[in-house]
């Protein structure tokens, strides 16, 4: 049998395409400096119900849904909390958060990370565990308009570690999210990226180190989100044109 020519061959492959990168980020640690502001908020709360909780075990937490975060809470004190106290304590949270704004920031090189997706037409959206009362600020401390795809806990029924949120981030960009890759600074954001078959890539900035987002999925870890935007490249995110 005759072999076909390489460059036949070559020609055949030339008009094959993979599909073209597209991120779903997280928020808090991921792209604003807020992982501590939402630590005291949740610690103060806690301290109004009389519960006294070391820091280091609420920053274990944060990231999941609050729902999730008050379960974890009560198994390991062992307490028992009515539906009401619950509310309020994620309420007081929430106040707790807000009194705080003035104190948060983006993080080094998140603005500057977006604008260069934009610009490369990269689509990308935020999906975020925190409600819309305490994320929707971010927006303008990013320089985003409010038209931009933000996923937050009032419109998906599970929050991280479970993949609803990017699943449903997937869904605005009208992409399969296991084409998506998924930017995060904590191990429940790398858990529910690779619940939704997506890559997942760490960062720093919200305090986990690289050996726990290595172990949770991240194929990729960087310090914050000026240290991705250094390294696009190794994300296959090619400069336009």
């Amino acid at each position: 049998m005759r072999a076909r020519k390489t460059g036949a061959v070559n020609a055949d492959f030339a008009h094959v395409e993979a599909p073209a990168p597209a991120f779903l980020f997280d928020l808090d640690g991921t792209l604003i400096d807020s992982v501590y502001q939402h630590v005291i908020a949740w610690h103060s709360a806690l301290a109004g119900l009389g519960i006294d909780l070391s820091v280091w075990r609420i920053h274990r937490r944060i990231g999941m849904s609050g729902g999730l975060f008050v379960t974890a809470l009560l198994r390991e004190t062992g307490l028992s909390l009515t539906a009401e106290q619950i509310e309020d304590l994620q309420r007081a949270h929430a106040d707790g958060y807000l009194k705080q704004l003035d104190s948060v920031r983006p993080l080094p090189g998140a603005a500057e990370l977006l604008a260069e997706l934009t610009a490369r037409g990269v689509p990308w959206a935020i999906a975020t565990s925190g409600h819309a009362r305490t994320a929707r600020h971010a927006l303008g401390l990013l320089g985003l308009p409010d038209s931009t795809p933000l996923i937050t806990r009032d419109l998906v029924r599970r929050a991280k570690p479970d993949p609803d949120l990017f699943l449903a981030g997937a869904a605005v960009l009208g992409i399969d999210a296991r084409h998506a890759m998924v930017v995060g600074d904590s191990v429940w954001d790398l858990l529910a990226a690779r619940r939704a078959g997506a890559l997942g890539i760490g960062l720093q900035s919200g305090g986990y180190g690289t050996d726990e987002l290595e172990r949770a999925g991240a194929f990729r870890v960087y310090a914050d989100p000026a240290d991705m935007l250094a390294h696009l490249d190794e994300l296959g995110v090619r400069a336009s044109g």
